[in-house]
């Protein structure tokens, strides 16, 4: 069972097991070329292309992407629109290439409110992928943080009602259980391009100790480069988790 790192040690190495990527500054790329917004994202997809080939070949486990935020839906409609096409478009055309490549793909997130095609779609896409290893590729989609705790915790007391009358016995272990990402271990390293300093509602309890990597640049020019550039920061961190520098000496 993986566990929160508030209760145990992870392992850490030179190359993130984990990386959790908030893909922003599409519209704002595309703005600065007097491009509409929509060519910003058309343009991610392919930074997402290079990200994953990238990620595979440095030895990356897991790779998170949030694509589409609960709060997202307040964007214009017609962005909205072209989102959700181009959600469906990706599907169908890449799903058979990251199958080839070893990729096994899913979807977290509130999926309700999403067309029963792009559901289908990515019932399917999962459906495929499953038997693949080589690289744990998750899009986060209509996904928020809060959310996901909180679904966990209906969920939980749902399998579990008889914790409603005695709920000391809920701890981190069993609670994370039900979070949308049970699967994975907690993100090494979280990347936000487009220079925001902030998570967004994103992964809140699985980054409670994560590296947090912040860069101005676009997430359409996001490629190789840029993800080593964020490794080499990653490998400059003294990661403690609660303890001190002089105990991590000890253990070198």
């Amino acid at each position: 069972m993986l566990r929160s790192t508030t209760q145990s040690l992870p392992e850490c190495g030179d190359v993130p097991r984990h990386i959790a990527v908030i893909m922003d500054g599409n519209g704002r790329w595309a703005t600065k070329r007097f491009l509409p917004r929509t060519a910003g994202h058309v343009r991610g997809v392919q930074a997402v292309r290079r990200a994953v080939e990238a990620c595979g070949k440095r030895g990356v486990e897991y790779l998170t992407l949030f694509a589409f935020s609960s709060e997202n839906w307040r964007r214009p409609q017609e962005e909205v629109t072209l989102l959700m096409r181009l959600f469906i478009q990706t599907l169908e055309k890449e799903v058979r290439k990251l199958s080839d490549q070893g990729v096994r793909l899913r979807v977290v997130g509130d999926l309700s409110p999403f067309e029963p095609k792009l559901q289908e779609l990515i019932h399917l896409a999962e459906q495929r992928t499953a038997h693949n290893t080589a690289l744990n590729l998750t899009i986060a989609a209509n996904y928020g943080g809060r959310w996901d705790i909180l679904q966990a915790m209906q969920r939980l007391l749902l399998a579990r009602p008889d914790l409603a009358n005695t709920p000391q016995a809920i701890d981190e272990s069993l609670l994370s259980q039900y979070l949308s990402m049970a699967y994975a271990p907690e993100p090494d390293l979280f990347i936000r391009t487009g220079g925001e300093q902030r998570i967004s509602n994103f992964l809140i309890w699985q980054l409670a100790y994560t590296e947090l990597y912040f860069t101005d640049g676009f997430w359409p020019d996001f490629g190789a480069t840029e993800l080593d550039a964020a490794f080499d920061w990653y490998r400059s961190r003294e990661r403690r988790f609660g303890r001190t520098s002089a105990q991590l000496a000890q253990q070198i």
